[in-house]
């Protein structure tokens, strides 16, 4: 690692004119990346981590965005260059070929009617003055380079047709291809399995000290931040707040924020029923401005956080299995085919299994984590067990009746009792309607409450039960962040007053803060409502927080099932073994021996 900074930035503030006011994104900022070091910026949405990144390459909206201070960077081909004012003929050479980044959602930023192989070949050819066929040979080493399999199929395929890890690594792939000095990786393994998720930290990791390349890696997981950054700086509310080495922010971190978004996110090892909130560390002391201003957390205040978390750890048991004589829920060997269309009438019909004879119970009260990477069927499972996808074959008795053989006027009164929270909010709410009329509709078709007056006296319950205000009645879905918009479909969800709710997936693209707030808040409904859970997740961490049970799912089966601590005390499957291995831990030690590891690699590569 060089000492001479690669990019040096200093006072850089942006902020944006909207109707209302202007909105201050980052205020003041200043910080460096050395050659060959990986930086991370970390923080909760909207504490401006992403605008920071973008605003190095001149990506943000020309119209109202305001942006001044310095962002000096060594480039190979124009020496020292400030990025804010580079002109684009200029700017153009900059990006791509020295500067690249890796956005959040790969499927939003490769064109979906380009193949994969064709996209990154475009990148070389912008660039370099070399024939296709260079190109194709080139983004063949390329995708060999980010482990894709069969290089040579993904070239002609399109990104619908491949995974989301696979997505990811075409943009890794697309990134690298003019071997840039600054690498800007934008939450680059978001709502990615675990395993996924490991394999592109590695992958990461290996391609930064084999081109000796610098890296900006924007999280708002410190978890995985610690498993590929040398330096951590910490965002809140457009500033930066901390900032050192990696194992000194998780060893000693001063910053009552940076506290927080340790304390919110669960681990392996946390044995907790209530999970802390940014709220418990941050105090409102500004009045005149009206911001919320961090203070070092005093003793009474740490004091007053483990007494609210101990009150509430008499009421709120997650893992205190309430099983009685009759299962609220039993599913018999159930099975789900989808079967190819045929291209010519003499060929066979092929079949995909998608659920492979699962068969398990769920008693009142429980809370069951069906956990497993993409592909594996448990969003398949999900859907199969409420009748939105049709079994091929086997039982669904919910309270004793069989879901499988309803005729579909029935079922759909019965799905009454048995709900399911989406993994996306803003896709599951009619962008048209208020959040209130979102509410009251089911009510409405399920003919629960006679009046109107009297529904709408009842979404507003649901609104206050689930931490909004009820002003909200009259907003739109596009007006909420991700955190409030999960909290609306919650509330819909318990409109019907159900027994039984299926959450899909429902934290995986949260903050760290947002998914303790949104976790907290199920665990009491769950007692509030007396709720059966059967929870969706690729995330073992919450998992582990959540379930009195876990189901862990390969290939459309269930390989294991027992037991919270069963499965994480002493796991038998490979798979689970391997699910597990996956997890970021955050632990000192694990910290120290991966950046050990990256030493080694990189004398390796230097021999």
């Amino acid at each position: 690692m060089s000492s001479a900074p690669l990019l040096q930035v200093d006072h850089l503030s942006i902020s944006f004119q909207t109707r209302q006011r202007v909105v201050q994104a980052v205020s003041d900022i200043s910080f460096q990346v050395r050659k060959g070091e990986a930086v991370a910026i970390v923080g909760e949405s909207g504490s401006g981590k992403t605008v920071t990144g973008l605003s190095l390459m001149q990506l943000l909206p020309s119209a109202g965005a305001s942006i001044s201070g310095k962002a000096e960077f060594d480039s190979p081909q124009l020496g020292l260059v400030d990025l804010l004012t580079l002109p684009e003929k200029q700017l153009r050479k900059v990006r791509g070929q020295d500067i690249s980044i890796v956005f959040q959602d790969p499927m939003s930023s490769l064109n979906p009617v380009i193949t994969c192989g064709k996209q990154v070949a475009e990148a070389l050819l912008i660039h370099f003055p070399i024939s296709r066929k260079e190109t194709y040979t080139r983004t063949i080493e390329l995708f060999k380079l980010v482990k894709l399999p069969e290089p040579e199929k993904q070239f002609a395929r399109y990104p619908h047709q491949l995974s989301g890890g696979q997505k990811q690594r075409v943009m890794i792939a697309m990134a690298m291809a003019c071997e840039p000095s600054l690498l800007i990786a934008d939450e680059p393994t978001t709502a990615l399995d675990v395993t996924v998720q490991a394999g592109i930290l590695q992958l990461l990791n290996e391609l930064r000290v084999k081109k000796g390349m610098a890296m900006l890696f924007i999280s708002h997981d410190l978890g995985v931040v610690a498993e590929i950054a040398d330096r951590v700086l910490v965002m809140y509310q457009g500033r930066i707040v901390e900032e050192g080495p990696v194992a000194q922010i998780f060893t000693n971190p001063q910053h009552p924020y940076t506290q927080a978004l340790l304390a919110c996110r669960p681990t392996l090892t946390t044995d907790v029923p209530v999970l802390p909130t940014v709220a418990d560390f941050m105090t409102k002391t500004d009045v005149s401005s009206g911001q919320t201003l961090p203070l070092s957390i005093t003793e009474p205040q740490a004091k007053t956080v483990e007494k609210r978390v101990a009150a509430q750890s008499l009421s709120a048991n997650p893992h205190a299995i309430r099983t009685r004589q009759m299962p609220l829920l039993q599913i018999q060997d159930i099975h789900v085919e989808f079967k190819k269309n045929r291209l010519f009438f003499w060929q066979k019909k092929e079949a995909n299994k998608a659920i492979n004879g699962v068969s398990f119970e769920a008693f009142p009260g429980e809370t069951i984590a069906i956990v497993g990477e993409s592909g594996c069927g448990k969003t398949t499972l999900g859907r199969t067990l409420l009748r939105l996808i049709a079994p091929t074959s086997g039982k669904i008795l919910f309270h004793g009746q069989d879901w499988a053989a309803l005729p579909k006027e029935e079922l759909r009164r019965k799905r009454k009792d048995f709900q399911m929270i989406f993994q996306d909010p803003y896709a599951s709410l009619n962008p048209n309607l208020k959040i209130g009329e979102a509410i009251m509709e089911p009510m409405l078709v399920h003919q629960v409450l006679p009046t109107q007056r009297e529904r709408k006296q009842r979404a507003l319950q649901l609104l206050e039960t689930v931490g909004l205000l009820p002003e909200h009645f009259e907003r739109y879905p596009h007006e909420f962040s991700g955190g409030q918009q999960q909290r609306i479909c919650i509330a819909r969800a318990l409109a019907l007053e159900p027994t039984c709710i299926i959450c899909d997936e429902i934290v995986s693209s949260l903050d760290v803060s947002v998914q303790a707030q949104v976790l907290n808040l199920l665990n009491r409904l769950k007692r509030e409502f007396d709720l059966t859970l059967l929870f969706i997740t690729h995330d073992l961490s919450v998992a582990r927080f959540m379930a009195d049970r876990l189901l862990v799912m390969d290939q459309g089966r269930v390989v294991e099932e027992g037991s919270v601590q069963q499965i994480f005390s002493n796991p038998q499957h490979p798979y689970t073994k391997t699910l597990l291995q996956a997890i970021p831990s955050g632990d000192i030690s694990d910290i120290l021996a991966a950046q050990e590891k990256r030493k080694a690699y990189k004398a390796s590569i230097d021999e």
